[in-house]
Parts: structure tokens; sequence; C-alpha cells
């Protein structure tokens, strides 16, 4: 869901929209638990427990960024960890998190709020244009919290910027 969520933001970003949340949402200061964009590598290692499964380490032309996905399954957390040269030292480009996160964000939504806790923690940063039933944009495609929705409950957060 939360790709499908992606995938229609990336369109409309594609499209040439210029959509801007009601009220400015400054989504690099947000935080899920104790991660955050920016975050360095070896704070991560202290943060979570367990080792992530990695991914490749690529260079992505849109940014110029070495680019590598840190999983950690049993903890329901992905991150994109970014370095300018491969192999080099990485921090947090994006978050996401799904079940069986236990993880919350600095205004109090997890896995399992609902849609009415995310409107009211979120509603003045709400981006109309990029929102759907199933997707509550704080920000924008561009940089922002995206909230996907499963029977009404959240069942993942992503952190970042999901259109270049």
């Amino acid at each position: 869901m939360l790709k499908k969520c992606l995938v229609s933001l990336v369109i409309v970003g594609f499209l040439g929209s210029a959509a801007f949340a009601a009220k400015e949402f400054p989504y690099d200061k947000e935080q899920i638990g104790e991660l955050h964009l920016g975050l360095a590598a070896k704070a991560v290692q202290q943060t979570i427990s367990g080792k992530p499964v990695l991914g490749p380490d690529e260079l992505m032309g849109a940014d110029g960024l070495h680019h590598q996905e840190w999983k950690y399954s049993q903890a329901g957390i992905s991150l994109d960890m970014t370095s300018e040269k491969k192999g080099g030292t990485k921090s947090i480009a994006s978050i996401s998190v799904a079940s069986p996160s236990k993880l919350k964000t600095q205004r109090g939504i997890g896995i399992g709020s609902t849609a009415a806790q995310v409107a009211k923690a979120y509603g003045p940063f709400r981006n109309n244009e990029d929102s759907t039933p199933e997707c509550f944009v704080a920000g924008s495609n561009f940089g922002g919290v995206i909230f996907t929705f499963k029977q009404g409950k959240v069942s993942s957060i992503f952190i970042g910027a999901a259109a270049e």
C-alpha cells in the first residue's frame, strides 16, 4: 500500500503539481522514536538493536548520492541511507516504518493510530492535493510525512522525499 501511495505521489509530482500544505511543515525536524533525517549511521546502530539487511550501495542520478537500504524487519523499520561516495559514511535520507514497529512520531502517531488521530495531530499541515483517502500527506511529496491507512488505521509511516 505504501508503494502504491508513493507511486501515486511521484506521478503527481512528475505531472508538475506544485502542491503545498496549508501550512509549511518542517518535515526535516520530524522524528519517529529517536530516528530522524540526517542521523548518522553510527547513531542508527546504537538506536536500533540487531543487524540490518543491507541493500546494494548505488549511485542515484537524481541527487548524486549513494543510496543503500538498511532493513530492520524484526523492528518494522527501513531506512534509506546515503553517502557522498560508495562505502562512505552514511546518514538517514528517509525513514519507513510498518508493523511490528512501536515507534511514534513527535506528535504521538504510530502504527495502528486512527485516521482521526492523524488528522488531529497533523491537520494544519495536510496537503490536500497530495493526500487521498488512503494517504495523509503532511508537507508534500517532495518532503513530508506520509501516513498510509488500511481500514482507517495507520499501516505505514514514511518521512522524507517521495519525489525528487
